[in-house]
């Protein structure tokens, strides 16, 4: 990562919007992305309502944020709706991001396969989604930090080569 990215962070759950729990996935997601140089710019939560979520979403990439992660609403729940809110905002898809996601994931549960996350690009911003748990939130993210960092780089205006340095 050439330079320190601005990500805000969305959680998507009834119980926590309502207060019934306290969110641990945002801020396990934010500390991890301080961690490796991002500028967390906002946590924040909404019930699992596509309106809602679209809006939240659309507000990040409308303030610039370089990088959108939502945490849950990626199951099979009647009102696990991130996926397609992600997919109503994207312009562009970035289907490779989510693969892998659930490849890592993959070799630690069986479940990952029944993962329903996907990962667009709306203007400047990258939107990607995470499960619910804060364990499998920073998994999924450690499987992707390297790629995600470059193609920010290159959404962001930077150097356009895929190529490794060094092969």
């Amino acid at each position: 990562m050439d330079e320190k990215y601005r990500a805000v962070v969305v959680t998507v759950s009834d119980r926590a919007s309502a207060g019934v729990y306290e969110d641990e996935t945002g801020p396990a997601v934010a500390a991890f992305l301080a961690g490796h140089g991002y500028e967390v710019a906002g946590t924040l939560v909404v019930p699992d309502d596509r309106p809602r979520i679209e809006a939240a979403l659309k507000g990040a990439a409308e303030k610039d944020a370089a990088l959108v992660l939502t945490c849950g609403g990626t199951g099979f729940s009647p009102r696990d709706v991130t996926p397609e809110a992600t997919e109503a905002v994207c312009e562009r898809r970035v289907p490779g991001l989510p693969e892998a996601m659930r490849a890592a994931s993959a070799r630690i549960t069986d479940r990952a396969w029944l993962s329903r996350a996907t990962a667009g690009i709306r203007g400047r911003t990258l939107i990607v989604n995470l499960p619910g748990s804060p364990r499998a939130a920073v998994e999924n993210l450690e499987a992707v930090v390297g790629p995600l960092a470059h193609g920010l780089d290159i959404l962001r205006g930077g150097p356009a080569t895929c190529a490794i340095s060094g092969a």
